[in-house]
């Protein structure tokens, strides 16, 4: 079993379809721009595919939900949310050069939205197939998680349109992720008259910074990174307040709860100072069993395709979590994430279309007893 290369897939629609998403921007929380962005992506859909795509509002903006129906077999699933404030397309506009499509949100991960509806357009029968397009997978995902792991459940199956890790690479592994706050309360006094009467806020979040960095344990994947912080009011008064943001990655369940629980036992160590914690791993790591059958059918449609795990977290660490196979990775080829110069290799976004179409074939026709293991 290996990709039909007969499959009808134009790569001159692939970046129209792609222009047309890029140019309709989608930065997270922009309501208003999310709105426009739903009806836009709902509308490429129901192009390629047929059928209605519905819109499902939330306080994130609109979900984009399209199945052709039939007993549900796999979940396409990507986002429309991009990290890049409005204004960005006038300055960064869509463009085709030297092999690459360039432009705002392109790899991440509209480009990847493409290749899912077009390699699906080259099936004839889609009987099962839904495709979940988020809001605001960039912020947390925290409107749609539990519309995600809805259908994931009910699907059996998921495959995630996040872009490729490098070199094509798919995404069978990722690190559980969160964001801790450390507020620290102390009390303001005057930094030259009576410094004493203060409680330096600072000096407490300095020991906390310490304290924290120390919970990361590198050799078993886990990483602990102060990140941002903040503190004070004036040059000369003792500060009273002061907060450090923290990103934590974990490789395991184990790693979670040991991270979290140490967050909640952080103590001051300057008398009268308070320590309050805000946060969690919110998205639990995604092992690599769950992509293993996946990733198998994968490597028999395109001999030599790679897998790899890697830190960052996606909407497929929810349905990983949940027992439900889920391969990640398998939108666009090419690089530059939340960056100036992302971009998408033009030359691969045929072979990932057909990847898409050999990949759900397999899954509509797997065994009953080996549903998403294909």
């Amino acid at each position: 079993m290996t990709l039909r290369t007969t499959v009808n897939v134009s790569v001159d629609a692939m970046i129209e379809d792609l222009r047309t998403l890029v140019e309709t921007e989608s930065p997270s929380r922009d309501l208003e721009a999310l709105a426009a962005s739903a009806k836009t992506v709902a509308g490429v859909i129901e192009s390629r595919l047929g059928g209605h795509a519905v819109l499902i509002d939330s306080e994130a903006g609109p979900h984009v939900h399209w199945s052709v129906g039939g007993d549900p077999k796999v979940l396409i699933l990507g986002h429309h949310d991009t990290v890049f404030p409005l204004g960005t397309l006038a300055r960064r506009p869509f463009a085709v050069e030297d092999g690459h499509a360039t432009g705002p949100g392109v790899f991440d991960m509209l480009g990847g939205l493409v290749q899912a509806i077009h390699g699906l357009a080259a099936l004839e029968d889609r009987s099962g197939v839904e495709i979940l397009v988020t809001a605001d997978e960039e912020v947390g995902s925290h409107s749609s998680r539990s519309l995600i792991e809805e259908r994931a459940l009910a699907c059996g199956a998921v495959l995630v349109f996040e872009g490729a890790a490098d070199g094509g690479a798919l995404k069978t592994g990722r690190k559980g992720c969160g964001t801790f706050r450390v507020s620290v309360a102390g009390r303001a006094s005057h930094a030259g008259l009576e410094p004493e009467a203060g409680v330096n806020a600072l000096i407490e979040a300095a020991h906390q910074v310490l304290d924290i960095a120390a919970l990361g344990r590198p050799g078993i994947g886990t990483t602990v990174t102060p990140t941002v912080a903040s503190a004070g009011t004036l040059d000369n008064v003792v500060p009273a307040e002061a907060t450090v943001i923290v990103d934590v990655r974990v490789e395991s369940a184990d790693e979670k709860e040991r991270i979290e629980s140490a967050f909640a036992a952080l103590a001051p160590h300057l008398e009268d100072a308070r320590i309050t914690v805000h946060g969690s791993i919110g998205r639990p790591p995604m092992p690599e069993s769950a992509a293993a059958g996946l990733f198998a059918v994968a490597r028999q449609l395109l001999p030599g395709l790679e897998g790899r795990s890697v830190g960052g977290g996606s909407d497929g660490n929810f349905t990983a979590a949940l027992g439900v196979p889920t391969l990640d990775g398998l939108g666009a080829v090419g690089g530059g994430a939340h960056a100036e110069h992302e971009y998408v290799v033009i030359e691969a976004m045929a072979e990932r279309a057909n990847l898409v179409a050999g990949l759900v074939h397999a899954i509509q026709n797997a065994q009953a007893g080996g549903r998403g293991n294909a």
